[in-house]
């Protein structure tokens, strides 16, 4: 069967990646799409938005946030991916850093891991090359529950690209294609605000340092907070424009809650460039 990621890392357009939490802890939607029935009609919505790829997720990484059992995060992610690779069309990754949850979502229709832990768990990268699937590799600093306290780098954009450029090595040595592994320097995992301004405006070295696609995820995240004082509820502005600069700085995958404002503004600055 044919990849359905592969299409839009090879395209010419930035794909957007919404955001299906089936947590009742994440930080900016928790318990709101929980339940099977709830978590599978907004999908359906941020399809009907403009979303190109879903990605599932069953287990908060907020900062502070504790982990959760295979078998819990399981059972909130395994029928969504059932019913929406029966249902639709659009490509389903699974953001889990959990190798048996890797394998039973790839197993129910899931095209693409996205992994906050950057596959170090024993046994990933195999499953990733077993399955031979696109791949994204996040940098973090530690580990949810205690990434944001005092992170600290003498160089962070080098040693982010430093530990991604690692991490695709170990990828290629198990043959998984540099073309398949996409990388994400983890806003918002393990660093400061300035981090977060000097990665987000290095995104385009990153991208020609490791000859990889990038990924950015800052939609809603609390940089925002840090920049303007603005609540969860108040980042869209913020998120938007952020998502912009990401784009003109060349990444490649978005990955928002707000699919539809997302998809207006990334495609209007789309049709600018390309016209």
């Amino acid at each position: 069967m044919s990849n359905k990621i592969r299409p839009l890392l090879r395209s010419n357009k930035t794909a957007i990646m919404g955001i299906v939490n089936t947590t009742p802890d994440s930080f900016s939607d928790g318990g709101e799409f929980h339940q099977l029935e709830s978590a599978f009609t907004h999908s359906l919505e941020l399809i009907s938005q403009g979303a190109d790829i879903l990605d599932v997720g069953g287990e908060s990484t907020r900062p502070g946030a504790d982990k959760v059992s295979t078998q819990q995060e399981l059972d909130r992610v395994i029928p969504l991916i059932e019913k929406l690779h029966a249902e639709s069309d659009v490509p389903i990754s699974i953001d889990t850093y959990k190798p048996n949850v890797m394998q039973a979502a790839l197993n129910a229709g899931a095209s693409m891991v996205n992994d906050v832990n950057g596959l170090r768990e024993s046994g990933a990268i195999e499953i990733v090359a077993k399955a031979n699937v696109p791949v994204c590799i996040m940098h973090m600093l530690g580990a949810p529950k205690t990434m944001q306290q005092s992170p600290e780098y003498e160089n962070v954009t080098g040693e982010v690209i430093a530990f991604l450029s690692a991490q695709i090595q170990e990828c290629q040595k198990q043959g998984i294609d540099r073309d398949d592994i996409v990388v994400d320097p983890g806003i918002g995992f393990g660093k400061t605000l300035q981090h977060n301004l000097e990665l987000l405006n290095n995104v385009k070295q990153i991208k020609d340092q490791l000859s990889c696609s990038v990924l950015i995820g800052v939609s809603r995240k609390s940089m925002i907070d840090k920049l303007f004082g603005r609540t969860v509820n108040e980042r869209l502005a913020g998120s938007l424009g952020l998502a912009v600069q990401s784009v003109l700085n060349g990444a490649k995958i978005i990955r928002v809650h707000d699919v539809r404002q997302t998809f207006d503004a990334i495609r209007s600055v789309e049709a600018v460039i390309n016209s």
